[in-house]
């Protein structure tokens, strides 16, 4: 046996050129083989082209085919562009479902509801997606500006979903009825147009196809989407109300499948909504939730729409509806935090929005929530207050651990305290020094002979103690009645249009008698400086935080601060104290902007 094996091996070393023959052959072998390959995949590429230019596809035959059992682009049913998806010619699309509606700035103000809260806080308008778990860590007492604590990283963790939320994802809704797909390959061509963005061709296509069939329930709702595109399109809420009858129209046809009944009207309730018709849009959803009483998110839409007309008390019904069917339902939990927290159930908010908040759920990522779980912390004397404070910064809802208003203009210089001269307005502040005794006897007249036209300060600001203003101007409008009695200071505030004008602040007399202290808060925007002039100022035990800095005001002087940055104030004084308070356009504004942004 050892002998053969000798043997082999020397008949291998002894006949080299016949094994390099040998290896060489096996080499042409392989190359053959990926030669091959590479001519196959090029004739593959020039197919794909052909299929692509030259329809040698026939994709709707493959959509009959496959009878609707693939939904690649997410739009509820099988159609051309599925097919393509299903053959690998274009990528499937990836979906991001969302509450959200464009504000007019992130950089400008979305329209607030009369909810029942502090007007110095922001209130619930829309809520917006996400899905973050904010940082554990606790400081143990609140920062300054030099020592803010480092930002914690917040990663992105899908939120867990329940084996009916997946079942749910899994099945495909069902948009057709029984007549919808004889029409089918009809029903396919307007949409087609549609998706290829050729909107008027899509709308008249399926006006075509509505008077062919007036009783077809996806031809209608065709029709609708082919309007509210086209709306968008020319910017037209003609057009747009159109389209919101048209859904109306969908859902009151014979024979609608549940899964499009709840699609139109959805659809429908978020373009009320952006109408402005908020009673409209809860009509709609009322009929939803009608309909649909085991969608939980029907009934969370629901509570939104209540809160948008300030209805806390219906909306929070609602929620604990839905909180006793679904108690882990994170959405529900913050809203039901907020309206607790509106109550001014500082301690039982608390934890509704935390947990809301750590369940990333979508609809619970808005700086509201933040805001309010952070300010009710700090009212109970939790200093985790600034964790959430900086998660809410890191989310991108505010400018940074110290300036967290909702309501902003992005790019405006950021600083706590501000001088005259840095603001530009010297006229006005030298306007303001020189006539305070003018204004402080005016002030005192109507706090003399008629204190009841100082009204109590009503946005919940107060930990303890009285503290009374007097309106001029608001909004930018002048309140004609409260002028009257004080002539001579409004006649002196009109000379100047960058107060008077300024729709997102005030100038209101402000007296506060001793034992007075106001909870660190922030204003709702960073569009405006607030100057205080003082009037009558007690020697000592008057005080005021902004940030990490704190001044005491002078009778005579003005102190200018940015109030959307956090600001504290203490009145421990024997006597009240009585400022006068004037709002001022920030003065990077431009002409533009100071016309265009919205009241506040």
């Amino acid at each position: 046996m050892k002998q053969k094996k000798t043997a082999r091996n020397q008949s291998r070393k002894e006949s080299p050129v016949e094994n390099t023959t040998v290896r060489s052959e096996n080499k042409t072998q392989g190359n053959s083989f990926f030669s091959w390959i590479l001519v196959l995949g090029l004739l593959g590429a020039w197919l794909s082209v052909g299929v692509v230019w030259f329809d040698i596809v026939d994709y709707n035959s493959v959509a009959d085919v496959l009878g609707g059992v693939y939904d690649a682009d997410g739009d509820g049913d099988f159609d051309v562009q599925d097919a393509k998806v299903l053959l690998g010619l274009t990528g499937k699309p990836v979906l991001v479902a969302s509450r959200d509606k464009p504000l007019e700035e992130k950089d400008s103000t979305p329209h607030t509801p009369h909810v029942v809260t502090s007007s110095a806080e922001p209130s619930i308008e829309e809520s917006r997606p996400a899905g973050t778990v904010p940082p554990e860590s606790v400081h143990k007492s609140a920062p300054t500006p030099e020592s803010t604590p480092e930002k914690t990283e917040l990663t992105e963790e899908p939120a867990e979903q329940s084996k009916s939320e997946k079942e749910a994802k899994a099945k495909k809704p069902k948009l057709l009825n029984k007549f919808d797909k004889t029409i089918k390959s009809e029903i396919n061509s307007a949409k087609k147009l549609r998706k290829k963005g050729k909107v008027e061709e899509s709308l008249q296509a399926f006006e075509d196809l509505v008077q062919k069939f007036p009783h077809s329930p996806r031809c209608r709702y065709g029709k609708a989407q082919a309007e509210d595109d086209l709306a968008e399109k020319k910017r037209s809420n003609e057009m747009l109300l159109k389209a919101v009858n048209t859904y109306r129209e969908v859902a009151e046809l014979p024979d609608v499948p549940p899964d499009l009944i709840k699609a139109t009207l959805k659809r429908r309730a978020d373009r009320q909504q952006f109408l402005g018709r908020t009673r409209g849009s809860l009509a709609t959803l009322e009929k939803l939730v009608q309909i649909f009483p085991e969608d939980i998110s029907l009934k969370n839409d629901l509570g939104v729409a209540h809160l948008l007309l300030g209805d806390n008390k219906s909306a929070k019904q609602i929620y604990e509806e839905v909180l006793a069917s679904a108690p882990r339902d994170g959405f529900a939990k913050v809203h039901y935090g907020f309206i607790l927290k509106s109550e001014n159930k500082i301690a039982e908010s608390i934890p509704y929005l935390r947990e809301g908040l750590e369940s990333g759920e979508p609809g619970t990522d808005d700086g509201r929530f933040y805001f309010h779980l952070g300010d009710a912390l700090q009212r109970v004397g939790d200093s985790s207050a600034y964790d959430w404070y900086e998660a809410g910064h890191q989310r991108g809802h505010f400018a940074s651990l110290w300036q967290r208003s909702l309501y902003n203009v992005q790019g405006l210089r950021a600083q706590p305290w501000w001088t005259a001269e840095q603001t530009g307005y010297t006229d006005l502040v030298k306007v303001l020094e020189r006539n305070w005794l003018t204004i402080r006897d005016e002030a005192l007249s109507v706090l003399d002979s008629n204190s009841g036209q100082f009204l109590p300060e009503d946005e919940n600001l107060r930990e303890k103690g009285d503290w009374g203003q007097f309106t001029l101007w608001q909004q930018g409008r002048k309140v004609a009645s409260s002028c009257r009695s004080v002539p001579k200071t409004c006649a002196l505030m009109e000379r100047f249009p960058e107060t008077t004008g300024c729709k997102r602040g005030q100038i209101k007399f402000s007296v506060m008698q001793p034992g007075t202290h106001v909870w660190p808060h922030t204003g709702p925007t960073n569009c405006r400086l607030r100057m205080h002039l003082g009037l009558v100022i007690p020697s000592k035990g008057c005080r005021i935080r902004c940030t990490n800095q704190t001044r005491e005001w002078k009778e005579g002087k003005v102190l200018i601060f940015d109030d959307s940055f956090e600001h504290e104030v203490w009145q421990e004084a024997e006597i009240y104290r009585l400022i006068f308070i004037v709002d001022v356009w920030h003065p990077e504004l431009t002409q533009l902007q100071r016309q265009t942004l919205s009241p506040i």
